[in-house]
């Protein structure tokens, strides 16, 4: 059920994006309603887990094999999602001219999806691997079906689904799955995403920053702005004047630094922000 926002917060959110070139940066919980789970969300929090940092993925092979054991079972969620409403509503107000584009944290492909044309991943996507010796990529979903090939008989027993397209296996299923290599050279494959521990790209950072200079205010959905990556942004922004304001169920880091601050569900704010722009500031 959808949680009713503050009214006087939604007018002074309004206001303030209002005639305003305004940048999005987006987290995990835009994509919570299309059935993908987040690290940190109300239904999250009690079973939170540390991701694999990159430094045990590169150097450890039984550690490639549990990743690649529990992403085949994961993957098909991410594959099988869709846009939801908040998504469609950013789509919405980047083509109506107020929204700039988006900077998101998410790895899923939604924002794209959904039609929003300027998008910057700064965690990359689930939807590519890549080779660490060769450099070559490879669609996420051929190497899913090579991954299935090489276990046929393959079918781990209690499945939970987790974040980043991640799930939670017996290790009975772990210790028997066989991760094929690069198609082109046979080496090591890895998602082409930022590991825990990893620094974002610095071309990936470069063209966040020049989506975030030509906007006047800072909106920031779904994220608790936990992760430096996104919170760097509202931190500049703070620095230089430049309005933040937040969208998110729970408490974020950047409560403190927010103009204005909505607490709702991104599927029902966002579709209703969108309307009120477009009506001329009607809220």
């Amino acid at each position: 059920m959808d949680l009713p926002c503050d009214k006087g917060a939604f007018r002074a959110l309004v206001g303030l994006l209002h005639g305003r070139r305004t940048v999005v940066l987006s987290g995990a919980g835009c994509s919570t309603e299309s059935g993908i789970p987040d690290y940190r969300g109300p239904e999250t929090r009690r079973r939170a887990r540390r991701p694999m940092p990159f430094q045990a993925f590169a150097g450890d092979p039984e550690a490639r094999r549990r990743y690649w054991a529990r992403s085949a079972a994961g993957w098909q969620r991410v594959a099988l999602a869709r846009p939801n409403a908040a998504h469609r509503a950013l789509a919405r107000m980047e083509h109506g001219g107020h929204v700039c584009g988006v900077i998101t944290q998410n790895v899923d492909g939604l924002h794209t999806a959904a039609g929003s044309r300027r998008v910057v991943e700064l965690h990359g996507t689930l939807a590519r691997v890549r080779c660490l010796d060769c450099g070559t990529t490879e669609a996420r979903a051929a190497f899913q079906q090579r991954l299935l090939a090489r276990n046929p008989a393959w079918r781990p027993e209690h499945v939970r689904v987790a974040p980043d397209g991640d799930a939670e296996v017996d290790e009975a299923a772990v210790r028997s799955f066989v991760v094929p290599g690069c198609a082109a050279c046979g080496g090591v494959l890895r998602p082409d995403v930022v590991f825990f521990g990893e620094s974002v790209p610095r071309e990936r950072v470069e063209a966040a920053w020049q989506l975030f200079e030509e906007a006047e205010v800072l909106l920031v959905v779904g994220s608790s702005l936990a992760v430096y990556s996104g919170y760097r942004f509202v931190l500049r922004a703070a620095r230089e004047g430049r309005p933040v304001a937040l969208i998110n169920l729970g408490p974020t880091r950047g409560d403190a630094l927010a103009a204005v601050r909505v607490a709702g569900r991104l599927g029902e704010v966002l579709p209703r922000l969108a309307a009120a722009l477009e009506g001329g500031c009607s809220a």
